[in-house]
């Protein structure tokens, strides 16, 4: 048998367990030590990320096939749209026509379906029957109206990401096209009227959102966490922009703690170590904390999750199925809110470790190792490779990853939904760790290269 053909057989085989078998140890035995190399080296298999990547991009591509482009918060469960899932499924569109799975003329005519409709969506301060407010947009949409989805909060994190989502297609889309050149415009005049100044409740940082019925959200963006996409948005702003001095506080409030030994800025779900990057890469650019600190924050993503897959495996709770290609806790969905045999498990919580805090009731996302595949390629591959094999249908499906599992919760418990902001970071950074395309995309975007400078970065690819 030839050598392709053994690991074509080894991959299907795989997900029927042969790994477990007996029957391994002869096949290896058939082989000179450099195929067996070969094979020790399957977690890096390109048929694994091509079909990872063109599952999940069947959630955004399908799901966003409505009259206004919205993405759903989750699926088949019905549900809201989320407007940070919409945003991850623009930039997702951008992967599928480098990947072959759509054509450029289809993805600009989803995309402009989409900002067409951000552009002319109601924008007021009434509770009902609106979509936003001072540029800014509600955290959850109806599907239907795309209207303020119960009395959820006018989102400033949610806002920024489907801004970056839009941005990138701005970029993207450059040709001369009457097609291309509305996308650019609409995505422009969406950005310029967004009031980050308004938002700022208690300069100089920006507050996490506001209510029609009771005013801004208390809480304000402090770090470190996901919202360095945001100041830096805000920041970048030709009409309301926040000044430096907002950087400066929001590094001010950082973590910079030793968790098992590893020392970085500390938050412990992995999205917040994740989202940015989608858009940024930040490796060898640095602000002035990072300079101090001597690494950038692609290494400081890296480290934290290191820190995250070493607690699993350290497992101080005790939960089955931890092990060393098995981990990774970030926000995701739970089974229930309960107390069993005196251990608290969750519904949706953000799950995560670090120095400052640890949440862990047992529960596993796909997600936390998908979306760090770029800060740590080996073990999030073979994280993902055994996830899927191992558990088959019942975590994964025709949408790539289900949200998460718990192997603890009595019968064990496996989400049946796959969620929008969760598959995103799946997606993109894995084609980011392929290719660099997002990244490549966004380091020539002026919005994002102005925002980066007002907040202190030099060196690196900003030299350009």
């Amino acid at each position: 048998m030839r050598l392709n053909g053994f690991l074509e057989l080894w991959d299907s085989f795989y997900a029927r367990s042969l790994l477990r078998s007996g029957l391994i140890l002869f096949l290896l035995a058939c082989f000179q030590p450099a195929a067996q190399a070969q094979l020790r080296g399957i977690s890096h298999s390109k048929r694994f990320l091509d079909s990872l990547q063109r599952d999940t991009f069947r959630y955004f591509w399908e799901l966003g096939d409505n009259p206004h482009g919205l993405i759903p918060d989750r699926s088949p469960t019905p549900s809201f749209a989320s407007i940070a899932a919409t945003g991850f499924g623009l930039t997702a569109y951008l992967v599928g026509v480098e990947r072959g799975y759509i054509s450029r003329q289809q993805a600009a005519e989803r995309t402009l379906r989409t900002v067409r409709f951000f552009n002319t969506a109601s924008q007021s301060a009434q509770e009902k029957e609106v979509t936003g407010y001072r540029g800014f947009f509600y955290h959850f949409l109806d599907m239907q109206t795309g209207h303020r989805y119960q009395q959820v909060e006018l989102s400033t994190i949610d806002t920024a990401l489907l801004l970056a989502g839009m941005l990138s297609c701005q970029s993207y889309f450059n040709q001369g096209t009457a097609m291309e050149k509305e996308i650019r415009t609409l995505v422009d005049r969406i950005y310029r009227r967004v009031d980050w100044q308004w938002m700022q409740a208690r300069k100089p940082l920006v507050s996490m959102g506001w209510h029609p019925e009771s005013g801004f959200i208390e809480s304000d963006w402090k770090g470190y966490n996901e919202a360095m996409i945001l100041y830096i948005l805000a920041l970048a702003s030709p009409t309301h922009p926040v000044g430096p001095e907002a950087w400066t506080a929001w590094t001010s409030t950082y973590e910079w703690r030793e968790f098992h030994r590893y020392p970085h800025v500390n938050f412990d779900p992995l999205f917040g170590h994740q989202y940015s990057h989608i858009w940024i890469d930040f490796r060898s650019i640095k602000d002035a904390y990072m300079r101090q600190k001597g690494i950038d924050y692609f290494e400081n993503s890296r480290r934290a999750t290191l820190a995250n897959r070493a607690h699993c495996l350290e497992n101080p709770g005790k939960f089955k199925g931890y092990e060393a290609d098995l981990w990774g806790l970030t926000a995701c969905d739970g089974p229930k809110d309960t107390v069993i045999n005196g251990q608290a498990f969750f519904s949706y919580r953000a799950r995560g470790a670090a120095a400052t805090q640890v949440v862990d009731d047992g529960t596993i996302a796909p997600t936390a190792a998908g979306g760090s595949i770029a800060f740590t390629p080996e073990e999030s591959i073979r994280a993902l490779q055994l996830m899927k094999y191992r558990y088959g249908k019942k975590l994964y499906g025709s949408y790539g990853f289900k949200d998460a599992f718990n192997l603890s919760y009595p019968g064990q418990w496996f989400d049946p939904d796959y969620l929008g902001i969760d598959s995103g970071p799946i997606l993109l950074m894995t084609e980011n760790y392929r290719t660099n395309l997002i990244w490549n995309l966004m380091m020539h975007n002026a919005t994002l290269r102005k925002g980066l400078l007002r907040a202190g970065f030099r060196g690196g690819w900003l030299r350009n």
